[in-house]
């Protein structure tokens, strides 16, 4: 159940330039108004996949309440004390809740994480912890909420590649959300800067809410890395391989990692959304043709943790270019 793909090796990495552009920030409010305005908006979102591979977005319908009651859950299990926490640690990835910290996991140098399934929601929550007891209902709230948002911005994202926003549309409503849970300790001059190494995520979008800044993406403009801007009530959303997959290259998954804050401990929730766990991803047929063969062999979600369950020594294990034709 890990929420990264692949891992990259220092070597490729970009060096740091905060002068690139600022991140797109789009209003989901206005996707529902008039034809032109959404028209506008779909652009905007294509335009950013393309381009950046991230944006953020304002305006989405998800309370403030909301949004700070899953941070408020998820500080709260990491508060536990270490053995109740470790009830759930397992080096399974298939576990449908899993606790774990950066001694044992491949990707981390400085977190802990709880993982799991988030869809159907009465599916899984009876598998979440119940301490505190708090985390299922309020981390459940937003698991809801944030999922009704990935639906509508799939089907703008959709659009804009030209397949109609009604593509596919029974598996994006039954496909998988995987909760990746993650608390940050605060930065101090004897510790490495990086909380999460640089990574890309398996799914369609990932959905992050984060409790201070600390985000970093490498600009494919400029190929440097990128803070990204904390800006109130915004959530940041992420390309992921599979969606990388479905356009058949057209839009670009995104590199990110986490630095640790040097002010204070950071808690992270990432929503990753991709088809269900055996549901293959292929490239959209109608975006193949002559000059555009295919450039990835289908996949799935099961075929991804495969992947990793076969890789776990490796740091830089990479799902997505195992993919490449």
């Amino acid at each position: 159940m890990s929420d990264s793909s692949r891992t990259v090796p220092q070597e490729q990495l970009p060096s740091g330039d905060l002068h690139s552009p600022p991140t797109p920030v789009i209003n989901l409010g206005h996707l529902s108004l008039d034809s032109t305005t959404r028209s506008c908006v779909v652009n905007d979102i294509a335009k950013a996949c393309r381009d950046l591979g991230y944006f953020q977005v304002i305006n989405h319908g998800i309370s403030q309440p909301v949004m700070d009651g899953a941070v408020e859950a998820a500080s709260g299990f990491f508060e536990l004390p270490s053995e109740t926490k470790e009830e759930f640690a397992s080096e399974d990835l298939r576990q449908p809740v899993r606790y774990d910290t950066s001694s044992k996991d491949s990707i981390s140098v400085s977190r802990a994480f709880l993982k799991h399934y988030a869809h159907p929601l009465d599916d899984w929550i009876q598998y979440w912890p119940q301490q505190p007891p708090i985390y299922r209902e309020y981390m459940g709230k937003y698991a809801a909420e944030v999922r009704r948002v990935v639906l509508q911005l799939m089907e703008a994202i959709l659009e804009g590649l030209g397949l109609g926003k009604g593509y596919l549309n029974e598996k994006f409503h039954e496909g998988s959300q995987l909760m990746s849970v993650n608390s940050y300790p605060k930065a101090s001059q004897s510790a490495t800067a990086i909380g999460l190494a640089p990574h890309s995520d398996y799914g369609f979008l990932t959905i992050l809410l984060t409790s201070c800044r600390s985000l970093e993406v490498v600009d494919l403009s400029s190929n440097t890395w990128k803070t990204v801007q904390q800006l109130p009530h915004a959530l940041h959303v992420h390309i992921g391989d599979h969606m990388e997959v479905l356009s058949n290259g057209r839009m670009k998954t995104v590199v990110h990692r986490a630095l640790l804050n040097p002010e204070e401990a950071r808690i992270s929730i990432a929503s990753i959304h991709g088809f269900a766990l055996h549901e293959k991803v292929t490239c959209a047929k109608e975006l193949v043709d002559e000059e555009n063969p295919p450039k990835y062999k289908e996949s799935s979600f099961s075929d991804f943790l495969d992947h990793l369950t076969a890789n776990m020594d490796n740091k830089h294990r990479n799902f997505l270019e195992s993919l490449r034709m």
